[in-house]
């Protein structure tokens, strides 16, 4: 039976199952120990140990050539896998039919070596098979497919093997034309893997493709890969540029949403004026992906390309700017501001009516609302297709601090509200905010709780410890004086928190709005007095003359500092400024009538910007005692 027969059944017979001791000469590359097994050589098999454990199978007698392995593989797939280029050669010489022959993948010995990127197999197999092979045979040797469509080209550009990859293109350059079942080309492959030396020799074929999955082609990969195979691949063939994938994106919509400007420039070189304005199926132009990426350079950059890609719009009627203000790019919308030639695109509204304005308040992009406000470019009175200004959307805010800030902002900068009957005004949905403030109040409760025995078990652990008499031995002390007021204060406020947070779940009503707030502010003044407490008890003990005082009192004001700094910039809706005059209001009519109507609506914006102004008081308050108490230790 001959191995055409012999791999067309579904077993393979017992003679034709490869013996260990030939399977593991012919991986080592041992070709005398293959020639003395084929040839039946008793020395061959007597005096050679294999590294195998024993015993190995072995046949009666000589071992035959067709002899496969489980996946059908023959000899020659084992040594063109391992690169064994003498062994190759004395195989073909003893039957040049196997290099055709294929595994149960479908790879011949060509894929084999290709696959592993032995360079000196390749070119050894490419010369055997044209002078040995028959024509009607040769394109299997050396263009033929496995069952995923591949050819010997395709492996080793997907493994990146340059060397492999220079060395098929000589022996079959027509490969590099051939797609996969994938629809890859060798090329986009060699792309994928980043072998700059493996794109290079495929583009030395004329006739290459660079076709990939999804109607992409190598471009597409390539702007995600290097700049150095972009340029390869536009001196190649420029008309890649145009190429649209299934999602109709082009190239320069990969290169804009990857942000890479050297890459970006290199298309851009390339390519016609019409890229700039080409359309994905969303109708999203390159221009547009690189403001829903925030790249501010890349968009700078196409913008100057062509200045009239700023006017595509998407399916949606949205402009580049309107893309960057929902994502909440400020540092395009800022670019947007600064040139003249794009100024009308800030009151541009999409097919809904909507400015770039609306939108950014119902993503809740506060930094981006405040950048547009703030140029006083921007129309704030503009109704969307459903009669919504932006101000009428903060409604549809879900998050409270992003509520009270836009609130906050749009009321600074005079925006209006839509025409509506006061007594159908729906009141910000704050439900989320009643269960936030329920579980807060309850570790608040723990954390005031905790600071009240705190500070309670402090007055009898007095600093100085007492007398025989009983009585305090620092008792006169002025810092001691001033740890007994403190230490007092701390447990007056912090009980106050207490009971009022206690009150406040227990009632669940709307008023205990009010306890709740009253009560962060005790627990704030419990926490300042406790760690004024502490610095004035060990001032009271501390020698002066070694400096503690001083280091002590330096490390609490700046501890105290930057954490009130901090606190104040996460918790404050805005400007200082602008919290005052939206709580003491204006005297023209139009804001005081637009603050009746904020009131109406948004409640609670009014009330948390009152607490924190109240809380930027107390704060300077606490931190003026402690550089006052630090001046008057240093004096």
């Amino acid at each position: 039976m001959d191995l055409t027969s012999a791999v067309c059944e579904h077993d393979i017979p017992e003679h034709l199952f490869m013996c260990s001791e030939l399977y593991i000469a012919a991986f080592e590359g041992n070709a005398d120990q293959v020639t003395g097994l084929l040839d039946g050589s008793g020395a061959a098999r007597n005096g050679w140990s294999s590294p195998a454990a024993q015993p190995t199978a072995q046949h009666d007698g000589a071992c035959d050539i067709h002899e496969v392995t489980a996946e059908r593989s023959t000899l020659l797939h084992l040594a063109a896998a391992q690169g064994h280029d003498g062994l190759i050669t004395e195989l073909c010489r003893r039957d040049s039919g196997l290099l055709s022959t294929k595994s149960s993948s479908g790879d011949t010995p060509l894929h084999c070596a290709a696959r592993a990127g032995h360079a000196g197999a390749v070119g050894a197999i490419g010369r055997l098979a044209r002078a040995n092979v028959e024509e009607d045979r040769l394109r299997d040797a050396l263009r033929g497919k496995n069952e995923a469509g591949d050819t010997a080209l395709h492996l080793a550009a997907r493994h990146g093997h340059g060397e492999a990859a220079e060395a098929l293109v000589r022996v079959a350059p027509e490969t590099a034309a051939e797609l996969n079942g994938a629809g890859a080309s060798p090329l986009y492959l060699a792309v994928m893997s980043g072998s700059v030396r493996a794109v290079r020799a495929i583009l030395w074929c004329s006739d290459a493709s660079a076709a990939g999955p999804k109607s992409q082609n190598a471009l597409h990969a390539a702007v995600l890969q290097s700049s150095e195979m972009v340029s390869l691949l536009l001196q190649w063939k420029p008309g890649l540029v145009t190429d649209l994938d299934n999602n109709k994106s082009s190239p320069l919509h990969f290169a804009s949403s990857d942000g890479d400007c050297t890459i970006i420039k290199s298309i851009l070189a390339h390519a016609p004026p019409r890229a700039a304005h080409m359309q994905d199926s969303q109708g999203l132009s390159p221009l547009h992906a690189a403001a829903l990426m925030g790249h501010a350079a890349a968009v700078r950059l196409l913008i100057q390309f062509s200045l009239a890609s700023a006017d595509v719009r998407d399916k949606h009627g949205r402009s580049f700017l309107h893309v960057a203000a929902v994502k909440g790019h400020c540092v395009i919308v800022s670019h947007a501001l600064k040139t003249r030639m794009l100024e009308h695109h800030l009151n541009a509204q999409d097919r809904e009516g909507n400015t770039p304005l609306h939108l950014a308040v119902v993503a809740g992009e506060c930094n981006v609302v405040c950048k547009l406000l703030s140029s006083g470019k921007v129309q704030t009175h503009i109704m969307n297709n459903a009669g919504c200004t932006p101000s009428d959307l903060v409604k549809d805010c879900r998050g409270f601090y992003s509520m009270v800030r836009l609130v906050v902002k749009l009321y600074g900068s005079g925006a209006q509200f839509q025409p509506q009957r006061q007594d159908q005004i729906e009141k910000w949905n704050g439900q989320d905010i009643m269960k936030w403030r329920e579980t807060t109040s309850k570790n608040l409760a723990v954390v005031s709780t905790l600071v009240a025995t705190v500070a309670f078990s402090a007055a009898f652990n007095v600093p100085g410890s007492f007398g025989n008499d009983g009585k305090a031995v620092l008792s006169g002390d002025r810092m001691y004086d001033a740890f007994l007021v403190l230490d007092t204060f701390a447990v007056v406020s912090s009980v106050m928190a207490t009971i009022l947070l206690i009150y406040g779940r227990a009632s669940r009503s709307n008023r205990s709005w009010v306890g709740f707030m009253i009560a962060l502010h005790f627990l704030w003044m419990s926490l300042n007095s406790m760690v004024l407490g502490f610095f004035a008890a060990m001032a009271a003990v501390t020698n002066q003359k070694k400096g503690m005082r001083t280091v002590m009192s330096q490390v609490i004001y700046y501890g105290m500092y930057y954490l009130v700094m901090l606190l104040i910039s996460l918790a404050t809706p805005g400007s200082l400024t602008g919290n005052l005059k939206f709580l003491i209001g204006s005297c023209r009519e139009r804001q005081r009538r637009i603050k009746r109507r904020i009131s109406r609506q948004y409640p609670f914006a009014i009330s948390y910007t009152f607490n924190v102004v109240m809380f930027i008081v107390l704060s300077c308050v606490a931190i003026t005692s402690v550089d006052v108490t630090r001046t008057f230790l240093d004096g």
